[in-house]
């Protein structure tokens, strides 16, 4: 399981400088991690999680005199987020004006969106249709919503038909729903305000962009990297970060310690990049199981709340079929311990069952019949 995200806004506000600066970060880690380009406009990159490293360390701890052979361990393969560098769009996008309609359909194709706003003066970058950030965000919220409100008003029709035939409990709830999106876009609210938990479940078949979760991006310029989101956004406005993306393509090209320096000099302690990436993880209540072993260290992506079968058919549907139990120790007592023997010396792991809740940072072997 893959995060994928769709980075949208207007036209000349940074995407594709953010875009380009994600992949060379992935580019420059490639001699480690799997990297994939999948088209011009699709990119892999990987989550930072520095748990990796020290599982590296604890693998070679405990296997290295077993495999003087080789590497151990072989491969070093962390979560990964799927961005779509997504065409600008410009205002009646929703009638298909520009690449409206281009646009839209890549949308409903992500998990999640991060929507970059112009925060940065350059007379050399025109602002297309650019005017403040607050009003730039209003021009792409309201084709969004116009273009669920189609959606809606397609299968409106159906459902009423439906309920006036079966008037069971299945039409009704879908036809409140349905009455309460069209009340609610008409008067420019968002279907993710729009409905409640339960009721966004149900409407999941919509497939509706404005109910996807958005993390609000401020390209801004160096000189104001240490400024509040609040400075150009509402306090009402949520998931907002603020990236320079010139800074993040300079970084890209510094090898770490370099990279340490400079963002040392301009007053910042984690690039955006690491930010943006690990805030599109968190929007979508994700987590990270961990595997460690000669042939392999990787995180693996859960949704929280998951339970140890559903995290083995994660790695393997034949797992999650034949699941028996799994052995789990914490990530911080594995470290501690120095290695899985030591762990299970000193009775830190635990053999759970198929009601286990995964835990962020489990250490797991899964037992399995086939």
């Amino acid at each position: 399981m893959s995060l994928s995200v769709g980075i949208v806004g207007l036209p000349n506000v940074g995407k594709s400088t953010l875009f380009n600066a994600l992949l060379k970060r992935q580019a420059a880690l490639a001699a480690n991690y799997p990297f994939a380009t999948i088209e011009p406009n699709v990119g892999v990159v990987d989550v930072p999680d520095r748990r990796l490293e020290k599982l590296v360390e604890v693998v070679k701890n405990e296997y290295s005199s077993k495999f003087r052979d080789r590497e151990i361990p072989e491969e070093i393969i962390p979560a990964v987020v799927k961005f779509y560098d997504i065409a600008g769009l410009v205002k009646d996008a929703s009638q298909g004006e520009g690449l409206g309609n281009q646009f839209l359909a890549h949308i409903r194709e992500v998990d999640a969106i991060i929507h970059v706003v112009r925060a940065f003066n350059d007379e050399n970058v025109v602002k297309a249709g650019s005017v403040n950030p607050r009003e730039d965000i209003e021009v792409i919220n309201t084709e969004l919503a116009l273009a669920d409100l189609q959606t809606v008003q397609k299968v409106f029709g159906r459902v009423e038909a439906d309920f006036k035939k079966f008037k069971d409990k299945e039409n009704t709830e879908k036809l409140n729903i349905l009455n309460k999106l069209v009340f609610g876009l008409n008067n420019g609210e968002l279907a993710r305000d729009i409905l409640v938990e339960n009721e966004k479940e149900s409407a999941k078949e919509l497939n509706l962009l404005t109910i996807k979760p958005v993390i609000y991006v401020l390209n801004v310029s160096e000189e104001e990297l240490n400024t509040n989101v609040a400075q150009w956004l509402d306090d009402s406005v949520i998931n907002g970060i603020i990236i320079c993306a010139k800074v993040e393509s300079e970084l890209c090209s510094f090898d770490e310690e370099e990279k340490q320096t400079y963002m040392k000099s301009i007053g910042i302690t984690e690039s955006g990049l690491d930010k943006l990436i690990s805030k599109a993880y968190q929007i979508l209540k994700l987590q990270s199981f961990l595997t460690a072993g000669p042939k392999e260290v990787r995180a693996w992506t859960i949704k929280k709340g998951a339970k140890a079968p559903q995290a083995a058919g994660v790695i393997h549907t034949d797992f999650e079929r034949g699941f028996i139990s799994a052995e789990v120790v914490g990530f911080d007592d594995l470290v501690k311990a120095g290695s899985w023997k030591n762990a299970k010396d000193r009775g830190l792991v635990r053999i759970e069952g198929k009601n286990y809740v995964m835990r962020d940072g489990d250490v797991v072997e899964f037992r399995f019949s086939t």
